[in-house]
């Protein structure tokens, strides 16, 4: 019987072994990839996955004193809290608006950018109107809130002297609840818009050329040629990154709105970023934001996985 065992043991083995050794073949033939790949994985262990550890403190009572050990557990208190919470719900509401119409009016300002841009036959022109539209990408939030503030001012803004000459008088735009929505909005697609750009261009850049020729001789005009070519080949290109907007779609950044927002229009334009910074930093209460900014990823993965499953059908298109 010994003697059985030991045949049958080698024999399950054998096949586990060759699988070993032909990872590690793998792994050495391809050793310049891993070697290179080794940062970014450290990187994403230790800023990504080790502080996901912290999510304990949503259900705990956190006490910066007694640590995640010492801290006394409450279980889902704090996600009760918090669709109690007076506030919570509007902030809420004001987040999704905002995630909404930036989807709705940000997400396809690029694609129409890059198709226009794509049309214009004189390449120095090209590049300059490139170079023009990616600059402000690179202005901080803070800028481009004093170029607003500049723009909007009630008193010496741009945009109130041109009401002017239509005997319309001076208006605080960034004083009116009604407005703040589509300042936060615009001000992120004048932002962006351009950079985003790139991607699209890079795509449009890998269609073949013969394409165009052939819908050319067809009698295609150039409408036509982009409806028809076009935006097929970056179709694909599209609905990846539409997927990893609709992951983000309740991350709509917090300096991009703590830059504008004042107490006139603070009821319509807080959002859950900046309510955790004010409630869970400014006023000390860790285990409650920390719920907040849980319930955001939940939504978030949620929303993601959804929408991957629905292009994958009707697409065939998906993450993953």
């Amino acid at each position: 019987m010994p003697r059985q065992s030991t045949t049958t043991a080698a024999t399950v083995s054998a096949p586990a072994r060759q699988r070993r050794s032909e990872l590690w073949r793998f792994m050495w033939k391809y050793k310049a990839l891993y070697l290179i790949s080794i940062p970014g994985a450290l990187y994403f262990i230790i800023f990504k996955y080790v502080p996901l550890l912290g999510i304990v403190m949503a259900f705990q009572d956190y006490n910066l004193f007694a640590g995640f050990l010492g801290s006394e557990w409450v279980g889902l208190e704090h996600f009760r809290y918090m669709f109690e919470h007076a506030d919570f719900l509007r902030i809420l509401k004001n987040t999704m608006l905002l995630g909404f119409y930036d989807i709705v009016f940000g997400f396809p300002a690029p694609i129409v950018l890059a198709l226009l841009l794509n049309e214009v036959r004189l390449v120095l022109y090209k590049r300059l109107l490139q170079t023009v539209v990616y600059l402000p990408h690179f202005l901080s939030w803070v800028i481009i809130s004093g170029i607003a503030v500049g723009i909007l001012s009630p008193e010496s803004g741009f945009l109130n002297k041109v009401l002017g000459w239509f005997g319309i008088g001076p208006i605080y735009f960034l004083g009116e609840e009604s407005m703040i929505r589509s300042i936060l909005v615009g001000s992120g697609i004048w932002r962006d818009v351009g950079w985003g750009t790139i991607i699209y261009l890079a795509a449009i850049a890998g269609i073949h050329p013969d394409l165009y020729e052939a819908a050319e001789m067809d009698g295609a005009n150039r409408w036509r040629q982009t409806l028809s070519i076009t935006v097929p080949a970056i179709l694909p290109t599209i609905t990846i990154l539409f997927l990893l907007r609709i992951g983000d779609f309740l991350d709509f950044g917090f300096e991009r709105v703590w830059v504008f927002l004042n107490p006139l229009n603070q009821n319509n334009g807080e959002i859950l970023d900046t309510f955790i910074y004010r409630v869970g930093l400014l006023s000390q209460q860790y285990s409650y934001t920390t719920a907040i900014g849980l319930f955001k990823s939940v939504v978030g993965l949620t929303l993601l996985v959804i929408a991957n499953s629905l292009s994958r059908k009707a697409t065939g298109e998906s993450l993953y």
